[in-house]
């Protein structure tokens, strides 16, 4: 069936709206990125054309430019020595992926054949371009049977982490709301610290624009140039260090300083557009794996999910009590290795408003948990899984 463009948008659109109905309707304990990405799955079995997404105008071109905006959006959400301080979460979500290389390679090991699991690991560690390394290896070895492995294991891992991670967030929010309702002294400081930011109290190297000349074209173009920075920076490195970890750093700064506002994108009043269509585009990857693939790969699948996530639980258990976190927080920090920017954004931010009764309690919740999930997503799908994958290539 061919549909026009708007047509395909429609599409897109519906199934971003049904999983954050759901979400609102459940609160948050069915995540809308869980529900949207089984309705795109069954759309693309079914009825839904494979380019549905580009179609909608959310393409390859579109997702360069809007990751580079969000996520130099998201440096303006924290300070930075809000930043400096996940230096705990990075280690507890890389201690967590080890804990899945382990459990895959030896209990694994005993199912399993060597080429399935060493296929396999890497895409359970991390994201797309880690299941894309494994396969194109794959295919260079000749190994064609299982060059759809790490793509189908992409696609699936993240089912079972989107309501996982929302679990774990809920409990852990609840837990420091229980805290921060019980010390008011903890919300006095809240409230002034939220108006010294939102009046621009706090001096600043670079002085606020005057507010007729804040729009959105301005914003966007001082948030562009950062990222453009950012590329620059990370180019300079070889991309030893991801472009995108660059942006979320800049962000930082640059909002530290003065030259950009804080929830920049918020203000300028495109930030829901933008990570609708980056959503849309991630679940784009869903079209890869047909179900007859899937059939047939979903027993090593699935177990080999059950081991790595277990093996990810008991080690980011054991390291986050080690550092003060508790096993929700430490086992949610690891858990984004299975999705990534932007659903770990979307779960938290969905989990923090369905705990919260007012808009302070909300704001506390989200200044201790998105930096984590944020922080932890980068070190384990941009950067460890990556790492894992470039020498797994060299085991096969």
């Amino acid at each position: 069936m061919k549909f026009s463009a708007i047509e395909c948008f429609a599409i897109v659109m519906a199934f971003l709206l049904i999983g954050e109905v759901i979400s609102n309707k459940t609160k948050a304990y069915v995540p809308s990125v869980f529900l949207s990405a089984v309705l795109f799955m069954i759309g693309f079995w079914t009825f839904v054309p494979k380019d549905v997404v580009s179609q909608a105008s959310f393409g390859d071109n579109f997702v360069s430019v809007c990751m580079s905006l969000l996520l130099v959006h998201l440096g303006t959400l924290m300070s930075l020595k809000k930043l400096i301080e996940q230096w705990k979460a990075v280690l507890i979500a890389v201690c967590g992926i080890c804990g899945t290389v382990f459990m895959t390679m030896t209990i694994g090991r005993i199912f399993f054949d060597w080429n399935i699991i060493i296929s396999a690991t890497p895409p359970l560690t991390g994201g797309i371009v880690a299941a894309l390394l494994m396969s194109e290896a794959l295919k260079s070895k000749g190994l064609m049977t299982l060059a759809a492995l790490p793509i189908a294991m992409f696609v699936t891992h993240s089912f079972f982490g989107y309501p996982l991670t929302s679990w774990c967030l809920k409990r852990e929010g609840t837990r420091l709301l229980e805290d921060f309702r019980k010390n008011g002294a903890n919300e006095i400081e809240l409230k002034k610290s939220n108006q010294l930011t939102k009046n621009g109290h706090r001096k600043k190297l670079i002085p606020p624009v005057p507010e007729g000349y804040k729009t959105t074209s301005m914003i966007l173009f001082k948030v562009i140039l950062v990222g453009i920075l950012a590329n620059w920076f990370s180019g300079l490195t070889h991309g030893a260090i991801n472009q995108y970890v660059v942006c979320l750093i800049f962000g930082v700064i640059f909002c530290e300083i003065g030259f950009l506002e804080e929830s920049a994108l918020v203000t300028a009043g495109v930030f829901g557009w933008l990570i609708s269509g980056l959503l849309a585009y991630v679940f784009a990857g869903l079209s890869a794996v047909g179900p007859a693939q899937l059939e047939k790969m979903l027993i090593p699948i699935v177990v080999l999910i059950f081991l790595g996530i277990l093996g990810m639980f008991i080690m980011s258990m054991i390291v986050g009590k080690f550092f003060g976190f508790s096993k929700e927080m430490g086992f949610a920090c690891a858990l984004t290795s299975l999705f990534g920017f932007p659903a770990d954004y979307i779960i938290t931010n969905e989990v923090c408003e369905s705990v919260s009764k007012t808009e302070n309690e909300r704001l506390y919740v989200v200044d201790i948990l998105l930096p984590r999930m944020l922080v932890g997503g980068f070190a384990t799908v941009s950067i460890a899984s990556v790492i894992i994958a470039s020498i797994f290539i060299n085991l096969l």
